[in-house]
């Protein structure tokens, strides 16, 4: 027995979703996909699939809070506030751990919250970033007009004295955090410009992420970001693109989503793979559950799909995954995993691997306990790593 929504536990008949879409197989892997994804069926040799994951938590918010952290309730570190922690930072100027959120089809949005990103029990230096859409991408910034360099740097050092006699006098962890933060957003007065500032890419750019990519919020514009945070050592990127949540009218809907994600999740691995980066970066694609192979409502035009976190797929590229490999299977109706069922702990687990990272020994001591991404679970899916 299986635990469904409230949206579909009194449906009295569950019909198979119809096929809306073509399927065909791509590349010498022979990964089958559909006609709405024409850009990552022609990356799929690059492409390391999980099609067995699996996830006990039905609803979103505690299914992403599992899959951002590990547990499903608030307050645990988000995956990357533990990859800051345990690695550091390549790169002195932006920090650690960035967040980009572009938005779909908001009638069918789940929202998101900074916790889904934020440091849990860490210390706050740890909390990714997020940066915003438009000409300001991150508040306050600029340099206040009439205000000099050597006046701000003035200022800062004042801050820094003040902060300094207050963790000599309280030894409180968040001073040196406010102490770091002001000086990281001082050199990102810089970096966050020459970051966002497309200028200088040619027109092969635009033509793999398209005419999309040059309007700022959109998923391919934050793909050609993420491009240029990799290529400056940023250890930990995380995209969000809203929308999914298509419990009807998903003949129409799931075509709109993927057309504003299709070119851009491509471009991104082949980008990264033309520049020599896609060697020592992972790339993630997925989501906190599937959706069900039966219809939700009976009315085919206006159908859709309720949750199924009891088995759905996931693809990686790079990082020192096998390309061209799938793992896992479900039975016929995609209902039930048939073989090597991977949880989200062993997911987590593998990727820490790849960075370098025991998952069993990055731990934190907090309220008496050592912590970790992983809690008591999690094994490593050798089977898919060179």
């Amino acid at each position: 027995m299986k635990r469904v929504t409230g949206m579909t536990s009194g449906q009295s008949t569950f019909p198979i979703s119809p096929g809306y879409f073509d399927f065909q197989r791509w590349g010498e892997s022979g990964f089958t996909f559909s006609s709405l994804l024409p850009h990552t069926a022609r990356i799929a040799d690059d492409l390391t699939f999980v099609r067995s994951l699996y996830s006990e938590h039905v609803n979103h918010d505690p299914a992403l809070t599992f899959l951002q952290t590990g547990h499903q309730f608030p307050g645990r570190p988000s995956f990357g506030s533990w990859l800051s922690y345990g690695l550091g930072t390549a790169n002195e100027n932006l920090p650690v751990f960035l967040v980009l959120i572009s938005k779909g089809d908001m009638s069918a949005a789940q929202p998101l919250l900074a916790r889904h990103w934020g440091n849990g029990f860490l210390p706050g230096r740890h909390a990714g970033v997020k940066l915003r859409a438009g000409d300001e991408v991150v508040l306050f910034l600029d340099e206040p007009s009439g205000q000099s360099r050597a006046d701000e740097a003035a200022s800062l050092e004042a801050i820094r004295q003040l902060n300094a006699r207050h963790f000599a006098h309280t030894g409180a962890p968040e001073t040196r955090t406010r102490m770091a933060q002001y000086e990281m957003s001082a050199r990102m007065q810089a970096s966050v410009p020459d970051l966002t500032d497309f200028s200088d890419e040619p027109a092969s750019t635009w033509e793999l992420y398209g005419e999309e990519a040059r309007r700022p919020g959109t998923y391919a514009y934050n793909c050609l970001l993420a491009r240029r945070m990799a290529e400056r050592d940023v250890r930990f990127i995380q995209l969000y693109h809203m929308g999914w949540d298509h419990h009807s009218d998903i003949e129409r809907d799931i075509a709109k989503q993927c057309k504003e994600t299709d070119q851009g999740s491509a471009a991104l691995v082949a980008d990264l793979k033309r520049r020599g980066l896609l060697d020592d970066t992972i790339v993630v694609w997925g989501s906190e559950f599937g959706r069900t192979v039966y219809s939700q409502g009976l009315d085919r035009k206006s159908a859709g799909r309720d949750h199924h976190p009891y088995c759905f797929t996931y693809w990686m590229a790079g990082g020192g995954f096998k390309p061209g490999v799938s793992h896992g299977a479900t039975d016929e109706f995609g209902y039930h995993i048939i073989e090597d069922k991977v949880d989200v702990h062993d997911l987590h687990a593998t990727l820490l691997h790849q960075l370098g990272i025991d998952h069993e020994r990055l731990t934190y001591k907090f309220q008496g306990r050592d912590y970790r991404l992983t809690d008591v679970h999690g094994n490593v899916i050798r089977e898919i790593l060179t």
